[in-house]
Formats: C-alpha cells, structure tokens, sequence
C-alpha cells in the first residue's frame, strides 16, 4: 500500500517526476498475457476510483521519452514492467469491420448514402460495433493483439463527393454537406454507444479537410478553397461530428490553401480547437508526416528537411498520433536537438491516451458492458438481416419502362455480364470478408420458382475485349423470357491509389464511361433479346455515364457494391418482394466536359447546388414501384425573423397497388442573396413507407440557421429577403423530358 502511495504522488506532484522515471518497480519480469487492466500490477493508472486525467498523468509520468514516442505511433509496443500489451490504433470500419477476422459485409458507404436513412444508418453502426467489440474481446482471450484487432475505427470518411473521377468517392455518403453530416453524425452515435462512462468503440472523421483527389497526387497537392467553399461545403459534416462528440479526426494528406494539413494551424487550432473546441485526438493519415520531408520532386510537401523537423512540427500543431513511422525515431531526435520539449510531447500524449482510458482498456475485464458482447452477435442472422434491408433500401432504380417487377415462374431466365458471379462487386473498397457472400447470379438462382429454367454465362469480360471471338452468350438473351446483365464497375477500377490493380490513373476515373466492351456486348444482347426484355444491373461506387445503358437496356437498377447480402436484395427488388426506393447521393454529369477541372476545387458548376446544365440523372432521384403525390405545404409561419422556428408539413399518398417506400425531401433556395448561393440546398429528409391506396401528414422543422448564407469570407449570416421552400420525392434540378419533371410541392417564405 505505500508503494500505492508514492506511485501516486508521481501523477500529482510534478516535482517528483524525475525519480518517477526512475521506475522503481520490481515487476519488469511479470508476463503480460492477460491483457490491459492487469490487476497484477498496482499502478495507479490501473485505479479505476481516479479520474482519467489523474490516471493518464500517472501512466505519463513512467515512461521514458522513447517509449512515449512509441506510444503515439499507431502500432505501439508492449511495456512489460508496466503491464501494458501492444496495441493497434488503426482499425477500419466503413461498412462492417474490415480487414480483421469474419464480419457482416453491409453496402459500402456511398450505398448507405443513398438510402437517406439516418435511423438505418444508426442500425448498421451500432451493429458494426456490436462486432466490433466481440471480435476484440476474443482476441484478447487469445492475447492477439495485431492491428485491425482494436477498437479506435478510422471511419466515417465525410469528404464530399464534389468529382465523380475520385476514385475514393465510394467511401462517402455522396456530394451533399447536410446528409453528409446527418448520416455520419449517426453512424459515429452508433459506433460510439451511449455509456456516459466508456466509449463502444472511437469513431474518427476523415479526412480533414477539403480532401477528394486527385489520388496520385494526394501526398503532393494543394487544394485551394475559397472561404466561402471552405464554410459552406468542406467544413460542415466535421463541425456536425465534432458536435456530436466524434472522438478523433484524421488530417489529410493534401496541403489547404498552402499548409499540409497536418501541420495547418488555421484547420487545426483555430477552427478544430479554438472554434469547435474539439478535445479528441487527431491523428495522420498514414504517413503523411513523411511527406512533410519529402521534396515535390519525390512527391512530397517539402516543407522541413527532417524527420526530426517533421515530427516536431506535427505535434506541435496539435497531431498527437501518428500513422507511420515519423514520431517513433524522430521525437527523441528532435527533443534533443531543440525542436520541441518534453512537455509539449506529454501534452499531446496525454490527449491521445484518455481514448483507451474511456475504452477502458486499462480496466479488469468486466467493468464495462461491452466487454460481455459475446461472438455470436458477429454475423448473426440479424445483421445478416439489416444487410440485406440496407442493400433493398440503397438500390436505385433509373428506369423502368413497365418490365420490372418481374414475375418469378417464367419458363427461363438469362443472368449474364461481368459482374453477375464476382464477389468483388459486393464488397467496394475498404471491406470485411464474410464466408456467406450472395452474388447476383446466386441471388436470382434462389429466388425463381423451381420449374423455372436459368442460364448463365459472363459474356463480357470487366474492361477489356475477349480474346476469343466466339459468342455463346448473347444468343440466350433471344430465347429467355428475360435477360438480367450484370455491368459497371468494380473496386479494381475505383479506389485508394495502391488498391484499384486495374487503375492506369491510381484508383481515379478519368474515364468517366463504362468500360467499351461492355457496352457492345450490351448491344449484342438488345438485338439477340428484339422485344423481350433486358434488366441492366450496374454495380459501381461513382457516377458514371450510362446513357447508352438506360438507352439499351428496359430498366436500369444501379446497385452499388451492395454487400454480403446484394444478390438476395437485387433479387427482391427485380422480382418486387420490394419495391426500390433508393436515391441518388451524387449528380450524374452527362459528360466530365460539364464539370470543372479535377484539380479545381472551386464548388461553381459541381454538384445540385451549383451546376446550372442539365445532367444525366439529377441528385435524390430514384424510381420505385408506387406512385406518390404531395399535398399542399402548410407553413406555419410565412413571415419570420432571425430567430423562429418553422414548421413544414403536407400529405402525402400513395395511389398505387404496392406498398412502397418514399424519401421526402425538402430543399430551400435563396432567392435574393446579395451573393452567389446555391441553387438549393437539402435540409430535411423523411423515409415514408405506405401501404397501398393510404396517405401520411410528415412534418419537417426548420431551425432559424438553414436561412443563413454564407457570405464571401466565410460567415454565416442572416440576410432579409424570400426564401423558396420545394418538398417532393427529389431534387428540383432539372432533368430531361424523358425523366420527368419533379413532383414538387412548394411554398414561399419571408425573412424579415
């Protein structure tokens, strides 16, 4: 008990913390194998009763300089006399928890997007995590402790999807700031739990900031951002998660405005501290810290000269984690040449360490709730389940010309294309593996009544033409009652820049077509198949032009990479089990020639909000098998100030046969800014499921800031003038004739 007691006095008095270091303990030989919390080991640090901070201080206190270099590195070493074992900071969890061991595979982020389903998306992650948690508590028993084990998850990404050529698009929840940060703001509620004592698991918002593509120039690149772009679509799903207690933030590799990100004082300390007062930890995207050192002719920022340099300047700037291998030699050196002290490491250190003190890492087993999650959540029927209803409620319909739905006993079925047996298009970038994947050509298998004949034969191969010029193929689409072609894109096309294999361009797509080969062989089909019907199913993460798609083929469904669960969900929607009811998270250009360069990231003619030309498929589009209509809006209040709430409502019915899902959007547009502003803007989004021939009164509130603008330095201020408020099934973009005009109820309202 006395040595309890001087043990203690360390953390406290910080005129003991040099015999502190002397580590007086005796227990340098006790092995390690049962985990964080050792209760062989009597340390303060390991005294539940303190507060974190008196425990951090503590555990601060005993470690050397290297090992707190150590320590801040994303795979840290074991500290065998103070019973701590290694641990893995990076772990991933995009859409189910990736690269460890069996997990659910749900649709990939861009798929939960396009559901516009906060409460879904809740779902998922509380189930991700649920998984999470059982997957490292095993471990643990079995004293593993590799990477991807942990529970500190570098999800959600809530860049903004503003370039369909980012190849890493797919990993956001599309090009729209608000359903970003409503989406994201659910997914981390569910990744982080609601014990007001221990985090589930740490979710980490990334990449900040103003980050999507180039990807192979990301290491060198400048992204330059008015303050207008920065406040009113770059910065806005960070500020909502900060608000919501996100516990980290990943900077980016890129340079803003002239600063990497990593060492950006203005993105760092002044917003994400001083006005956000965020007090998690940030940690670097991996091994952005080298290019701090690396000149731009070696595809770096060249903005030190050292790794030293380096690892002073990330600290200082407030990086207390880094991915790679910067700090691990480079903050003792730089200590001792005079670039940083000590005590600015511990004070980043100490940032960094109270998220494993709330994961309870350093507590005996059992003193949370989530140390009981037990492994037979991962997998389980249920989440195989919420996969399978976030696969139905991502799939979006772009047309449908009557065929769809299709009846199940025709006399013979014809499944086709590259992508009808691949695995690959289930899973996206960024994924899980799971023993149980269901693929198009399976799920439609399972789902045709037994009397009931299907062919299948790939056809096309992915992004290139056969070398056999023999066609068996095609002809089968003229003898079926129906063809279903399984088309787009796969992640080795799109991704992160060493993942796309198939990539000339480091996982973007400068190409914004699909793959030429498959277009003819869709041609093929269309003349084999005369008046019987062609179902396209196109999986891809991106935008990408399908106009001879939707031109060929008698209904297009754009499916995504839908997960372990996509075949049996496609299935369900082809065969109207379900009825489709996802919508579009990204404008589909017509071409690139309607954008403005990649490398400009000026917001002007990108995404709803400031393209003015007409596009492919306009942003929250989707078709479905109901047929909807809107009410007149009620409007509480016409005439409003600065500070009144505003209610919205109107009915809405479903006049058709099937019960079916609507997403009701509402959007408002400034229609006498003294500024540029957007068209519209999103900023209420309600999933409505109704049974046939029955109508719902759906209220939306709006709070006095979604009639802010955000004027040409960055603020956010109220300006007089009308406001037009438009609620319907989509975006008021426009779109062409053979679309359809939206079905829009509007009303007007007055700022004074």
């Amino acid at each position: 008990m006395k040595h309890f007691k001087i043990l203690f006095l360390c953390a406290v008095i910080p005129l003991l913390s040099s015999s502190c270091n002397q580590k007086t303990d005796n227990s340098t030989t006790n092995n390690i194998e049962t985990g964080e919390g050792n209760t062989q080991f009597e340390f303060p640090f390991y005294d539940t009763s303190l507060s974190i901070d008196d425990r951090v201080a503590d555990l601060i206190s005993r470690l050397s300089l290297e090992e707190k270099a150590d320590q801040m590195m994303h795979n840290t070493s074991a500290i065998e006399r103070l019973g701590i074992p290694p641990y893995g900071w990076w772990n991933e969890a995009l859409h189910g928890v990736g690269r460890s061991g069996t997990a659910t595979v749900f649709p990939q982020a861009i798929g939960l997007g396009a559901t516009f389903d906060s409460d879904l998306v809740f779902r998922v992650s509380s189930a991700i995590s649920d998984e999470a948690r059982a997957m490292h508590n095993a471990a643990k028993d079995k004293g593993y402790h590799l990477r991807y084990s942990g529970l500190t998850f570098w999800t959600p990404n809530i860049n903004i999807f503003r370039d369909p050529r980012w190849g890493r698009g797919q990993e956001t929840y599309g090009e729209d700031p608000f359903l970003t940060s409503i989406l994201g703001t659910s997914f981390v509620k569910g990744l982080q739990g609601n014990n007001p004592k221990y985090l589930k698991t740490a979710a980490c918002a990334k990449h900040y900031a103003v980050h999507s593509g180039p990807e192979k120039l990301r290491h060198e690149f400048n992204a330059t951002a008015s303050p207008k772009d920065l406040w009113e679509t770059y910065l806005p799903a960070f500020k909502s998660l900060v608000d919501a207690d996100v516990e980290a933030v990943m900077c980016a590799y890129n340079s803003t405005n002239g600063e990497p990100c990593c060492s950006n004082n203005y993105l760092i300390t002044d917003v994400l501290r001083d006005t956000w007062n965020f007090e998690g930890h940030v940690l670097s995207d991996c091994w952005a810290l080298e290019d701090f050192y690396n000149s731009p002719e070696n595809g770096g920022h060249g903005v030190v000269d050292t790794q030293a340099e380096a690892a002073a300047l990330a600290v200082k700037s407030g990086v207390s984690l880094n991915c790679g291998s910067t700090y691990l030699e480079g903050l003792p050196e730089a200590v001792k040449q005079g670039l940083i002290t000590e005590e600015e490491i511990d004070e980043q250190l100490a940032i960094l360490l109270r998220t494993r003190f709330k994961l309870g890492l350093f507590d005996p087993k059992g003193s949370n709730p989530y140390d009981d999650i037990p492994t037979d959540v991962i997998d389980s029927d249920h989440h195989r389940n919420l996969a399978r209803e976030v696969a139905q409620k991502s799939i979006v319909m772009l047309k449908n010309n009557g065929v769809l739905p299709l009846k199940n006993d025709l006399s013979r079925y014809f499944v086709t294309g590259p992508n009808a047996s691949n695995t690959e298009v289930l899973l996206g970038n960024y994924y899980g593996v799971n023993p149980k994947m269901v693929t198009v050509l399976e799920g439609v298998a399972g789902a045709i009544h037994p009397g009931s004949q299907l062919q299948y034969r790939k056809g096309a191969l992915l992004d290139r033409e056969s070398l056999n010029p023999q066609d068996w193929a095609s002809p089968n689409a003229g003898t079926s009652d129906a063809t279903i072609a399984v088309l787009g894109i796969s992640n080795l096309l799109e991704g992160e820049e060493g993942a796309a294999l198939a990539s000339a361009t480091a996982g973007d797509r400068l190409d914004y077509n699909l793959p030429q080969n498959q277009i003819t062989y869709l041609r093929k089909l269309r003349d084999a198949a005369g008046e019987r019907p062609i179902i396209a199913v196109v999986t891809g993460g991106s935008p990408i032009n399908l106009a001879e798609v939707h031109d060929l083929a008698d209904a297009v469904l754009l499916v995504w990479y839908p997960g372990e669960e996509g075949g049996n969900a496609i299935a369900d929607i082809i065969f109207g089990n379900v009825s489709p009811s996802g919508r579009l998270p990204i404008t589909f250009p017509k071409s690139l020639d309607q954008l403005p360069d990649y490398e400009d990231y000026t917001m002007q003619g990108r995404t709803y909000k400031y393209m003015d030309q007409e596009p492919l498929y306009p942003f929250g589009y989707g078709l479905g098998y109901g047929e909807f209509s809107y009410g007149d809006l009620s409007i509480s209040k016409t005439s409003i100030t600065k500070n009144d709430q505003v209610s919205v409502s109107l009915d809405i019915s479903n006049e058709s046969e099937v019960t079916a899902d609507d997403v009701v959007q509402l959007y408002i547009s400034d229609t006498e800014a003294s500024v540029a502003v957007p068209n519209f803007q999103l900023f209420g989004v309600q999933r409505v499921s109704l049974e046939p021939k029955s109508s719902k009164k759906i209220t939306f509130t709006l709070e006095p800031s979604v009639f802010q603008m955000v004027n040409n330095e960055g603020e956010r201020v109220f300006e007089p003038g009308n406001f037009k408020v438009y609620v319907g099934g989509s975006s008021p973009m426009q779109r062409s004739f053979e679309l359809g005009a939206p079905q829009m109820s509007t009303g007007t309202i007055t700022l004074n």
